[in-house]
């Protein structure tokens, strides 16, 4: 294997000027360059990342970190959160562009996985973090180290960078409709897990909206963990009750699909004899039967957003904080009543 001082013995320089040529510095004669360069390009010598990565103080590596929700070996598929890979895609896209690599760590909420992420801190130039792993106090003093920017995490948070969405305006576009075209009265929510941000946003949104719409009243709040599993957990809750409601919105779209293919194996009619409703817009939503309807957030967007002010951040730690918000649309489709799409 080629080194640096195969380079620096042929073109009769030393090893130090090799790595300025390298790394591109000003401090090199022009035909002092031109000769090392010939003599790379001679000898085929690919220079060391992580060497270089020292002389910068840069690892090179970008951390995304999550937690993993509804974790079940036995049924994996209805267990991951396809969020999730919205985001490591839409971050991965990014860093292309850039000489940085992306680092997964996904685990359980809880103090063995923030121990971990305090670990994982010293080995990256900077975390992604989805949703709200640890508490505020912990992240604070963690982005002294390293720099963090949070995705879908709490808007009230003002010392760090946030990218999140707007779900207040999506369930309250949602509950008109259900309430104004299709006349709902009596509404349930399956609201994702108490410590995540967006869980909490959509349920208060939930609860103001329908408290707000005349004649309305919400059935006990059932709380899942955004998995598809947990959303067939709620549904069979739902069914040992005497009576179902109307209509059941969900805080996001895997919750929904598992709510709707539970209702159909006990033979419940959707949307014939409830509404089903989900958020996210993710690409299953379309490919169900009947078609959920759904809010649709940008999830590709939040992810090339955090990962582009991350960027940022690590290259100026003076940068102000930036709390970021999305918008969100409503996306109507089959399964709250209305005509399947393409037909009159």
């Amino acid at each position: 294997m080629t080194t640096v001082y195969d380079v620096a013995r042929l073109a009769g320089v030393s090893t130090a000027t090799v790595s300025r040529v390298v790394r591109g510095s000003d401090l090199v004669h022009p035909e002092t360059r031109q000769r090392v360069i010939a003599v790379i390009e001679q000898l085929g010598f690919v220079p060391d990342g992580s060497a270089q990565g020292l002389s910068r103080r840069r690892k090179d590596i970008i951390g995304l970190v999550a937690l993993e929700r509804g974790v079940d070996e036995i049924d994996i598929e209805r267990s991951s959160l396809l969020f999730v890979d919205q985001i490591v895609h839409a971050a991965e896209a990014v860093l292309r562009g850039s000489e940085c690599s992306l680092l997964l760590s996904f685990g359980p909420s809880g103090e063995p996985f923030q121990r971990r992420i305090r670990s994982l801190s010293g080995k990256v130039d900077g975390l992604l973090m989805a949703e709200e792993v640890m508490p505020a106090d912990q992240l604070r003093a963690l982005a002294r180290r390293v720099p963090i920017v949070l995705i879908a995490g709490p808007r009230t948070e003002r010392e760090l960078d946030v990218v999140a969405v707007d779900n207040a305006s999506g369930i309250r576009s949602l509950i008109a409709h259900l309430t104004g075209p299709h006349g709902y009265r009596r509404l349930c929510f399956i609201s994702g897990p108490p410590d995540s941000p967006d869980a909490q946003d959509r349920l208060a949104a939930f609860s103001a909206a329908v408290r707000d719409a005349p004649g309305c009243a919400c059935d006990p709040v059932i709380h899942g963990d955004f998995s598809e599993a947990s959303g067939s957990a709620a549904a069979r809750v739902l069914l040992a009750r005497p009576s179902l409601p109307e209509a059941v919105a969900c805080a996001n779209d895997q919750m929904a699909i598992g709510v709707l293919r539970e209702f159909q194996q006990a033979g419940i009619r959707v949307p014939g004899a409830v509404a089903v409703t989900g958020f996210d817009d993710i690409y299953p939503s379309r490919m169900v039967d009947p078609s959920l309807t759904t809010v649709s957030q940008p999830l590709r967007e939040l992810g090339t957003l955090a990962a582009e002010r991350l960027l940022a951040r690590i290259d100026d730690r003076t940068l102000p904080p930036l709390a970021e918000v999305l918008p969100t649309h409503l996306v109507i489709r089959a399964s709250c009543g209305c005509p399947p799409p393409g037909t009159r």
